[in-house]
């Protein structure tokens, strides 16, 4: 059986470096190793052209050249004859493979470097493979195929779930049962400030709920900025995205207000999927596996269905949010322990970050709404209240924020839990949540 550019699809993984040999027009050979090689169907591969200008003059010059590709399951290696076609520069392809290629050498701090000049498109006019003395190892296919009917299940899962909280959890635990993935993260867009921030995860020893990336920063901002998913297959060369953190991550984070990126020791495959909705990209689907090679083609077909339903049920529950028709909020504060002494609430202006008993919870909107509750709770003895009137005043205060108010609550809660602070926030109804406290407020503002 003659072999096709399908059959290979795990020689474009990136793991192990291609080879390219070229001659010029008097017969003279060039080898030289390519960062990255795309399959873009079933007779064409690009090629990456950084800065090999002695190579792009020879296809140029002689149209005989030969590619050796490495499946980096096996160790097989294949040389394909190829033909130059045409090299491009812009389009769809070009920043296809310039996306890739930031997002991998940011890792290694060399994205200035390994910039993209073009991608050059070849016809492939023949495989064969090389034989080989030594036993290949197990391929992709000893890992059984992703699960259709598991999948619709999952699909359908996260359709049937009415807020964020319960569709982040749903999509979580569809990455573990649908693909066996144990570390993965959730980031929504803040729409104020235009940075991801972790709103739910599972798998790690530390949640990083609150943690943030910039957009176009690493793997993650690069998907959310392009609104393409980006992928890793062997970080062993590459430095890990986020730096580390000191012996006690809490004493950092009320020292800095910033949540420190949740981190799988030895992580070897990385995939930044975005969530998109309407065309927008609203967060990112990041997941991680100590295996090398770890997401295939169909892992990352279904890691977009499954991020794209996410989104699509993140837009629904924050669009029926708001009850119907406003309701009276409640004017009994919630029941307090008498035992429990006053709980501090300290508010910075400059950012909206709130420490709670001298521990950072958390800032930016998600502060300012619990600092509004807080102060109804202590000045009216309100303890319910409706995200309408959250809304109305969140957006008086601050104009440009826009309709992402359940992600932030959430945010709030899970904070709130995480840190055992003495305050929850309950949903009681659609619309409608309620402020519990343990003990006395005591308000203050912080000095800048």
């Amino acid at each position: 059986m003659s072999l096709r550019l399908p059959d290979l699809s795990a020689c474009f993984e990136g793991v192990i470096p291609s080879i390219i040999a070229t001659a010029s027009a008097d017969g003279m050979p060039n080898v030289s190793y390519l960062s990255h090689v795309v399959r873009v169907d079933e007779e064409h591969v690009a090629l990456s052209n950084q800065f090999f200008a002695k190579t792009a003059a020879n296809v140029r010059a002689n149209p005989a050249v030969t590619l050796i590709l490495v499946d980096g399951f096996t160790g097989e290696q294949f040389l394909l004859d190829i033909s130059f076609v045409r090299s491009v520069d812009s389009g769809e392809l070009f920043e296809r493979i310039a996306r890739d290629l930031r997002a991998t050498s940011a890792q290694v701090g060399m994205s200035e470097v390994m910039r993209l000049r073009s991608a050059d498109i070849f016809r492939v006019r023949g495989i064969e493979q090389v034989p080989s003395p030594v036993e290949a190892g197990p391929g992709a296919a000893s890992r059984p195929p992703v699960s259709l009917p598991a999948l619709a299940r999952a699909v359908a899962e996260l359709g049937r779930q009415a807020g964020a909280g319960e569709v982040i959890d749903a999509l979580l635990a569809s990455v573990r049962q649908v693909l066996g993935y144990g570390h993965a993260l959730v980031l929504l867009r803040d729409t104020r400030t235009g940075a991801l921030v972790t709103t739910g995860s599972t798998g790690y020893a530390r949640s990083g709920l609150g943690s943030e990336i910039a957009d176009g920063e690493g793997m993650i901002g690069t998907a959310a900025a392009s609104g393409r998913p980006v992928k890793v297959s062997d970080m062993s060369r590459l430095r890990r995205f986020g730096g580390a953190i000191g012996p006690d991550p809490e004493e950092a984070e009320n020292l800095t207000r910033t949540v420190a990126f949740p981190a799988l020791p030895g992580a070897m495959s990385q995939i930044a999927v975005p969530m998109c909705t309407r065309g927008a990209v609203t967060g990112v689907l990041f997941v991680e596996s100590a295996q090398r090679l770890a997401f295939r083609e169909e892992d990352e077909a279904a890691l977009c269905i499954l991020a794209g339903q996410a989104a699509a049920a993140l837009g629904c529950s924050e669009r029926e949010a708001d009850p119907a028709s406003p309701a009276p909020v409640s004017s009994v504060p919630s029941a307090a322990d008498p035992a429990r002494g006053a709980i501090r609430v300290v508010h910075h202006g400059y950012d909206d970050s709130i420490f709670i008993d001298g521990t950072y919870i958390v800032k930016g909107v998600a502060g300012m709404l619990l600092q509004l509750m807080a102060g109804w709770h202590v000045n009216e003895g309100r303890s319910e209240f409706t995200n309408r009137e959250l809304r109305l005043v969140a957006g008086a205060r601050m104009p440009e924020v826009k309709d992402n108010l359940e992600s932030r609550l959430l945010l709030l809660r899970r904070r709130l839990e995480e840190k055992q602070a003495g305050l929850r926030i309950v949903r009681t109804g659609r619309g409608r949540i309620r402020l519990e406290v343990d003990g006395p407020l005591e308000l203050a503002e912080g000095s800048e």
